[in-house]
């Protein structure tokens, strides 16, 4: 099962194998990594090898000639069930994947493509050692901030500071100072999983990033901008290439849209309806979610602010109802496409999880954000949305959110956050659309994202095809 390869592809001058977690927040950036770089270089060749499940899932999606798609068999869990045993999931990937994965390769191999560089999941430890005993080069995507990956690349530090494992009931608010490039930060703003209930979760995670410094590249899919004190002191640590390439978001979509008038979206018709800045968008998300009770005093709270809201419900989470009434005020859709609507002038903020894709989406598109953040990387996230780049505020209070937040909370949270008069919104939108023009900077010609992408392609470009 995969796609056909384009006409004399084998000729290509460079061939690319590209291997993601097996997870939308992981394939997404991925696949626009190397969408990315077929903009900058359409004779590049792709193949994107995800499982079959994952085939069906995209396969209809708009994806360039030139990335072959490859399976491997659903030799792991479902996606549809990945939430409710996440441990055996990651440990699943871990071990089952790694020989279908070199079975792809010898095909590719036996067909007469050459490969000169497999880009791979910072996660998937073991395609490093594929690479390594192949001697093709690897470079290690990393999907969440940087900041994220120096705490764990940095663990050491925790044990040696007596830090780990981290009580959040006794020691929550005790903030850590010591690692490289980053603020001080609370143990209640760092990843979840190194809390002490999920310790053997972060354990396999550790065993599978002690094998980034094998690879020949470490890539980011953020901006230098954004995070440049952690990028500073984490290339003062690895001996091979480090290089921020995003966001790597689908931005370069929305550029040439070419949009014909009876294929606009109903819910962009809706925000077309709106005034601007008006409108809140609100994605609670699909792989975890919060408690039923919380779901319900949520979207109570944002309903009854009156704020008009393009509310996204899918998954287990389809909670939400249109509005019947005469003023239109709220749309409910199971999907959008979400950075065309951030991207919407009508649009004035976001209420997410904060999962690090949709949280440069928020970036690069200058809307301030609500953060409500569940597990792994959207609790720091949340930290440098309201902390560090202070363009927005935490919805959810307590250590790990397990303090209910009323309605009538919610409410004034939405009403006040959504207010263009106060003083405080205006200042946060203000340092958003700063936020953004970061990133239009980052990506512009001769930007530091620009010039990091230039360099790969060169890199990998001279390397000999390993053909066997």
């Amino acid at each position: 099962m995969e796609t056909c390869p384009p006409a004399a592809a084998t000729a290509t001058t460079c061939h690319v194998v590209a291997m993601p977690y097996p997870g939308r927040g992981h394939i997404n950036p991925m696949m626009n990594l190397c969408k990315l770089i077929s903009l900058k270089k359409p004779d590049i060749l792709f193949s994107f090898i995800i499982t079959e499940e994952w085939f069906n899932l995209i396969s209809s999606d708009k994806i360039p000639p030139n990335i072959i798609l490859r399976t491997i068999p659903n030799v792991i869990p479902s996606e549809l069930v990945r939430a409710k045993n996440f441990q055996a999931f990651i440990e699943s990937v871990g071990k089952d994947m790694e020989s279908p994965f070199e079975v792809v390769l010898d095909r590719i191999f036996s067909e007469g493509f050459g490969v000169n560089v497999i880009i791979a999941d910072s996660y998937l430890d073991w395609v490093v050692r594929v690479g390594n005993r192949r001697n093709i080069p690897v470079a290690s995507l990393w999907t969440m901030s940087a900041s994220v990956f120096s705490i764990f690349h940095h663990f050491d530090l925790l044990r040696r500071n007596g830090h780990f494992p981290i009580q959040l009931s006794e020691r929550g608010e005790e903030q850590v100072d010591y690692i490289p490039g980053i603020p001080p930060t609370r143990f209640a703003d760092f990843p979840t999983i190194f809390h002490e209930k999920y310790r053997n979760i972060l354990l396999i995670a550790l065993d599978y990033l002690s094998i980034v410094p094998k690879a020949q590249y470490l890539l980011f899919t953020s901006t230098y901008e954004l995070e440049p004190q952690v990028i500073d002191a984490l290339k003062l640590k690895f001996p091979f290439p480090l290089l921020n390439l995003g966001p790597t978001i689908p931005y370069f979509e929305l550029r040439n849209p070419n949009f014909e008038d009876q294929n606009v979206p109903d819910y962009i018709k809706w925000l077309n309806s709106q005034p601007r800045s008006s409108v809140l968008y609100v994605s609670m998300g699909s792989f975890l979610s919060v408690s039923s009770t919380q779901m319900e005093e949520f979207i109570a709270g944002i309903f009854d602010s009156g704020v008009p809201c393009l509310c996204v419900s899918r998954g287990e989470n389809v909670v939400f109802e249109n509005d019947d009434g005469d003023d239109h005020k709220r749309l409910v859709v199971p999907w959008c496409d979400q950075l065309r609507v951030l991207n919407h002038p009508s649009v004035g903020g976001f209420w997410t999880h904060c999962g690090w894709n949709s949280t440069l989406e928020a970036v690069y598109s200058g809307i301030p954000i609500l953060a409500s953040p569940i597990f792994w990387d959207q609790v720091p996230n949340s930290k440098k949305v309201v902390e560090d780049w202070k363009i927005g505020w935490k919805v959810r209070r307590g250590v790990e959110g397990e303090i209910l937040v009323k309605r009538h909370e919610i409410k004034k949270l939405v009403e006040d956050f959504m207010n263009s008069e106060s003083t405080e919104v205006i200042e946060i939108r203000r340092r958003a659309k700063k936020l953004k023009e970061v990133c239009q900077v980052a990506i512009a010609k001769g930007g530091s994202s620009d010039t990091n992408l230039d360099f790969f392609i060169k890199d990998i470009s001279v390397f000999k095809k390993n053909v066997a």
